[in-house]
């Protein structure tokens, strides 16, 4: 009996089990089939996701819409275009609120176009559609005022010309503005020569060593180094001195010969005599004491009397109004900055001098300019012609057959600031007579505008020693650019331009270089650029 039972136990059993295992293997293949779903669709959302984003900025260039014919942003460009111009003659004719509805309309068409080119999708009809139709209906009211075409151009041609004439006006009053500015003596310089002027006349004693010194052997000795800086400001002359004795070997073996006008004789003899200066010797004379130098001798002088060179130089009157303020600056004739052409009969026992301008700074002994060989040359300066600025041509009118037939438009130009000149050879050559030729025949400025180079080009033509870069360097009135290395190596550095140390408008980067050899110390300089 027992034995007939066992067999439907087992039977039992094993269903249960079969059942158990279906029940698994199905939840098995729906979990697996659920996941592959989810799989399948996430990744159909992550490929199909982008690609319309994709594909609407690939399809959609703003600039292409605005030069095809067929598209509303052209249409709105062109409208609008035409739009701006007659709101500039509907506020030239005083038509305010129809410049107004214009300008409003515009402002529409931009706002459009910046939302297309945001979203990435061309203009569509809709939003087109109302600013076209205003601009349209306004484009219209225009025409029917008479704002036609040829109205249009001229008013846009008279426009372009009067803004081409404020260009000019500003420019013209820029470089004015600019002069003036480098021309104008700050304060504190016209308070240090009140002062000076005061000591002099109340420091008799400063009076006598003016003549005493005048009677000096050592302004003849030709075994000294002999400078000339020819100025009217006392505290660039005294830079001047003051780095190249700074600098100098033996700086009690240099004698200057300071040459200023009658204005600013006695402020610049009272500063010289009044400070040792390491033992150097100095000359302090005036315009006046050169009663040679008149009209009868020099042909500036006698083109000065001319009413028609007063008026072209000091009252700002031109025959020839379209010509640069620039050259009809006055400096330029003064006899002081002239004085050059006449240094051996200002100095007529001398055989070698060497001339600095005002506005330099010595960095390095200059005694070794007196031992160059010149090779029977007159003048030894450094040559510009590096820059393309600085050839014969760009300074003189080689349309003029004078200049032509005896110049070579390429010929390097070079640089006054630093010059040794040979007066032996001068008076040999007979220089200064070249320089009042050429100055006769520039009388009416058909040769060179004006200036001192342009007469020094052709009369040293032919004359000229060129001098080692180095000695010279230039710019520092004008370039910002100049590579340190240069100014370092550089045996004088010469602040031409209009922006001079001495003024507000100096370049900072190389004020500095100037102003560590002004006295401060100075009572009368003290007390004046304190106040």
């Amino acid at each position: 009996m027992r034995r007939s039972r066992r067999p439907a136990r087992r039977r039992l059993s094993d269903w249960i089990w079969w059942i158990l295992a279906l029940f698994m293997a199905g939840g098995l293949l729906l979990f697996i089939l659920h996941h592959h779903h989810q799989d399948r669709s996430g990744l159909q959302i992550k490929e199909k996701g982008p690609k319309p984003i994709e594909i609407a900025h690939r399809s959609f260039n703003l600039t292409q819409e605005l030069l095809s014919s067929t598209s509303f942003a052209r249409q709105l460009a062109d409208q609008m275009t035409l739009s701006k111009a007659y709101v500039v003659i509907a506020k030239e004719l005083g038509n305010l609120q129809l410049a107004w509805e214009l300008s409003s309309q515009i402002r529409n068409c931009q706002r459009l176009f910046s939302q297309a080119a945001f979203r990435g999708k061309p203009i569509s009809l809709e939003e087109a559609h109302p600013i076209i139709t205003q601009l349209a209906q306004l484009i219209y009211k225009a025409q029917d005022l008479h704002y036609d075409i040829s109205t249009t151009i001229t008013t846009l041609k008279n426009h372009a010309k009067a803004l081409e004439e404020r260009a000019n006006a500003a420019t013209v009053q820029s470089a004015q503005f600019g002069q003036l500015a480098a021309e104008a003596l700050p304060k504190s310089l016209h308070c240090l020569h009140i002062k000076l002027l005061d000591e002099w006349f109340s420091n008799q004693e400063l009076r006598k060593l003016a003549e005493t010194h005048r009677k000096s052997p050592m302004l003849v000795d030709t075994n000294l180094y002999h400078f000339c800086i020819f100025s009217d400001n006392v505290i660039a002359t005294s830079v001047v001195v003051n780095s190249t004795i700074s600098n100098a070997d033996h700086p009690q073996l240099l004698v200057f010969h300071i040459v200023t006008d009658g204005i600013n004789y006695q402020a610049m003899a009272s500063w010289f005599l009044n400070n040792d200066y390491k033992g150097c010797f100095f000359e302090v004379q005036s315009l006046e004491e050169f009663d040679w130098l008149n009209a009868s001798y020099s042909p500036l002088l006698k083109q000065l009397s001319y009413s028609e060179s007063k008026a072209y130089y000091f009252s700002g009157v031109s025959a020839y109004p379209e010509e640069e303020t620039k050259f009809r600056n006055p400096k330029f004739v003064l006899l002081l900055n002239h004085l050059r052409f006449y240094i051996p009969e200002i100095y007529p026992s001398l055989e070698r001098i060497v001339f600095l301008d005002d506005d330099v700074v010595v960095q390095k002994d200059l005694t070794p300019l007196f031992s160059l060989d010149l090779h029977g040359n007159v003048n030894a300066a450094v040559e510009t012609c590096l820059e393309s600025y600085h050839r014969f041509y760009k300074f003189l009118n080689f349309s003029n057959p004078l200049i032509s037939s005896k110049f070579d438009p390429q010929a390097c130009g070079w640089a006054f600031g630093v010059n040794v000149f040979d007066l032996i050879a001068w008076k040999k050559a007979n220089v200064t007579a070249r320089y009042h030729y050429w100055q006769e025949q520039n009388a009416h400025r058909t040769l060179w505008k004006t200036g001192t180079l342009p007469a020094g080009l052709l009369t040293f033509y032919g004359l000229m020693e060129p001098l080692d870069r180095r000695w010279h360097v230039l710019g520092l009135g004008y370039d910002l650019d100049i590579d340190d290395r240069i100014i370092q190596s550089a045996a004088v550095l010469h602040f031409s331009g209009n922006m001079k140390p001495w003024l507000k408008l100096a370049v900072s980067k190389y004020k500095h270089l100037w102003t560590q050899f002004v006295d401060f110390e100075r009572p009368y300089l003290r007390d004046c650029i304190m106040h």
